[in-house]
């Protein structure tokens, strides 16, 4: 009892979550100029959804795979969901895997990487309102919604820059992206709720195994196939399968032990990433402006301060 105690203590030290959740975002944000680049080395042209949906698929299949292994390998024993919790693995699955990636993915295809980046980090607004108003896990306050602001203030700084901020809006690009956004929300609440009965570990990796197959079987039924398997290839959809591995499991690990709110404002510091990253591996207009980058990390971790020092102060610290 006294080592669980020390255990959750740790994971709500706010270094730690600090730290924790800032690895998660740049894994995340690393996903955006990645999936893209995996587009173009198995010839997976904008319009193919089928080949899009079998891609993610596959990934996260492996990343499924991945998470049980090393989380089995850790505890050692071999992890599964316990009978009772299989249907919140399915939910999830639900939420997490097949409907925030089947509008990812079609909407990344359909839309830059640095304005999916910013669409993509309404989630974390999203996932605030469901968890304070929709599921009631927490309260939400001026300060919450004043931190949001600030964070999302700093993302709009960082991606509008040259063509990233201009062009047109179509539903099947941005507003796929935003449905992403808010299954992701979703699933964020869901996962903070589902911790309290079954580990996070089993959670993120069956749920990953659950809806990778469900979007392989979908994706090629659909017609969707994958070509050009060569090394550098299958290399990249081993670093994509390993960051939502590790990502995934270290959030829902956090999101166990701490309010929503206080872990997804983090969420903004992944636009940053995925914008800059985009930028140098595939040059989409980002002018390197170091004033611009500074202003947003400082909006940002100001949005990440505002949101944590009330949820202090509640707790008497």
């Amino acid at each position: 009892m006294r080592l669980n105690s020390k255990k959750e203590d740790l994971l709500q030290n706010q270094a730690v979550v600090c730290i924790i959740a800032l690895v998660c975002c740049a894994l995340w944000g690393s996903a955006f100029p990645f999936i893209k680049i995996g587009y173009l080395l198995f010839d997976i042209p904008s319009g193919d959804w089928a080949s899009q949906i079998l891609f993610a698929g596959l990934r996260f299949t492996l990343a499924g795979i991945l998470t049980v292994v090393f989380g089995s390998a850790i505890s050692k024993r071999f992890l599964y969901p316990q009978r009772k919790n299989i249907i919140c693995v399915c939910v999830l699955s639900l939420f997490q895997t097949v409907l925030q990636y089947l509008f990812f993915y079609i909407g990344l295809a359909n839309t830059t990487g640095t304005k999916g980046s910013i669409i993509n980090s309404t989630g974390t607004f999203f996932a605030v309102l469901v968890s304070c108003l929709l599921l009631r896990q927490e309260r939400l306050n001026i300060q919450k919604i004043i931190g949001c602001a600030v964070g999302f203030a700093g993302t709009v700084i960082i991606n509008l820059s040259g063509s990233a901020g201009q062009g047109r809006m179509t539903f099947l690009g941005e507003g796929f992206i935003l449905l992403s956004s808010l299954s992701y929300a979703f699933s964020s609440a869901l996962i903070k709720q589902y911790s309290k009965r079954e580990n996070p570990v089993v959670l993120s990796g069956y749920q990953f195994v659950l809806g990778g197959l469900v979007m392989t079987l979908c994706g090629f039924a659909l017609g969707g196939r994958i070509y050009n398997a060569q090394p550098k290839g299958i290399l990249l959809l081993a670093y994509l399968a390993f960051l939502s591995a590790a990502a995934y499991t270290l959030w829902g690990i956090l999101l166990k032990y701490n309010d929503v709110s206080r872990v997804a404002v983090f969420g903004f510091m992944t636009p940053v990433f995925g914008c800059i990253l985009s930028a140098l591996f595939l040059g989409e207009g980002f002018s390197g402006s170091g004033l611009k980058t500074l202003w947003a990390l400082l909006l940002v971790s100001a949005g990440i301060i505002i949101v944590n020092i009330k949820i202090n102060k509640r707790k008497g610290v």
